[in-house]
């Protein structure tokens, strides 16, 4: 094994610098990783291009990387479950496992939880990688160190219709066919979902949804949400009951509260405004549950038997490869829309 781990780092908007940083040290519980596969999120593209995502600011350089999978290469002396050379998929999120919220399963909202790429946390957009043995998935010899990379977006669509109470029979409305709408899609047709509609404004995306199972398409065309609500009804025939927001724009969120049938619930997958602007009153009045989300909790799994299954077609979703040298290339493709990237998958074996 090589001493050298060239990472991708994050100094600031725009500044990726490749840097070789140390090896680390195995815990007993850890793995080292030779890393794989990381596909390029929407956080991602915000901390590339602005430093931040949400409430997190890059303030000290960042390793890149989160959504990812890799080779064991080194076990700690207590690791059973992996052995050298098993293929995994990395849940980024380790949480304290001690604290109340991860006692009771929610280990995703732990206020100490280390979480891959954010800061202040480095990702693992690297050579060699650390991980806790037991937030690694192996793989089976069906799935591609690609198709392990892409649990992680699969992970928050099944979180989104867990929250969502998707059913038999219901109703399903996502607005943004990026590759967690179009992965919540499917989620929601395997869950029983009667209908599935997807909104956005760009024809590819909605096209790929369409092509990978969307019973409704539709384009916003309007800066109406009321008026959107009302085609979103004729369309589908009635209210949708679950209501998945994954664009992150406020207007979406408004669209989903008019649009949901009384009773229904509303998931708020994407990222819009700290203080956005909504038709309180009639969410109030139609008693419609609205739900956040962060991250997943529990989810691998069921991603994973998903995948392996045959059942959900990530592969499909991943529009553009790039080796970790084009790195900059890579987030450029994923964030012009001329390009129409769906998934950008870099390669880190090719450092």
């Amino acid at each position: 094994m090589s001493d050298i781990n060239t990472a991708a780092v994050l100094h600031g908007p725009l500044d990726v610098r490749f840097e070789n940083i140390k090896i680390p040290d195995l815990g007993e519980n850890d793995v080292l990783l030779r890393m794989g596969s990381v596909g390029i999120c929407g956080s991602d593209l915000k901390y590339w291009k602005l430093g931040k995502c949400g409430r997190f600011t890059i303030e000290t350089p960042m390793v890149m990387g989160h959504e990812a999978a890799g080779t064991v290469v080194k076990l700690g002396t207590k690791v059973k479950n992996l052995k050298i050379g098993d293929r995994v998929a990395i849940e980024p999120g380790v949480p304290c496992r001690m604290c109340d919220l991860c006692k009771t399963g929610k280990y995703n909202l732990c206020k100490d939880i280390f979480f891959c790429a954010t800061p202040p946390d480095d990702g693992n957009m690297c050579q060699f990688y650390k991980h806790p043995a037991d937030f690694c998935f192996k793989l089976p010899d069906n799935m591609s160190l690609d198709d392990g990379a892409m649990l992680e977006p699969l992970a928050v669509a099944v979180y989104s219709c867990k929250r969502g109470q998707v059913q038999p029979g219901s109703r399903v409305l996502i607005c943004g066919a990026g590759p967690v709408g179009i992965l919540a899609m499917q989620v929601a047709k395997n869950m029983g979902a009667a209908s599935v509609l997807l909104t956005d404004i760009d024809d590819h995306r909605l096209s790929t949804a369409k092509t990978m199972g969307a019973d409704y398409i539709l384009k916003v065309n309007t800066d109406d949400p009321k008026l959107l609500a009302e085609q979103i009804t004729t369309i589908m025939g009635e209210e949708p009951n679950v209501s998945i927001e994954c664009s992150g724009v406020d207007f979406s969120f408004r669209t989903a509260i008019h649009a949901t049938y009384p009773g229904g619930s509303i998931v708020m997958v994407g990222r819009g405004s700290f203080d956005v602007t909504i038709p309180y009153t009639i969410a109030a009045t139609k008693e419609v549950d609205i739900k956040g989300i962060f991250r997943y909790a529990n989810c691998y799994p069921a991603a994973l038997a998903y995948v392996s299954s045959g059942v959900i077609d990530v592969k499909s979703l991943i529009s553009h490869h790039f080796s970790v040298s084009e790195v900059v290339k890579a987030f450029e493709t994923a964030s012009t829309p001329q390009c129409k990237a769906i998934k950008v998958m870099i390669h880190c074996e090719e450092f």
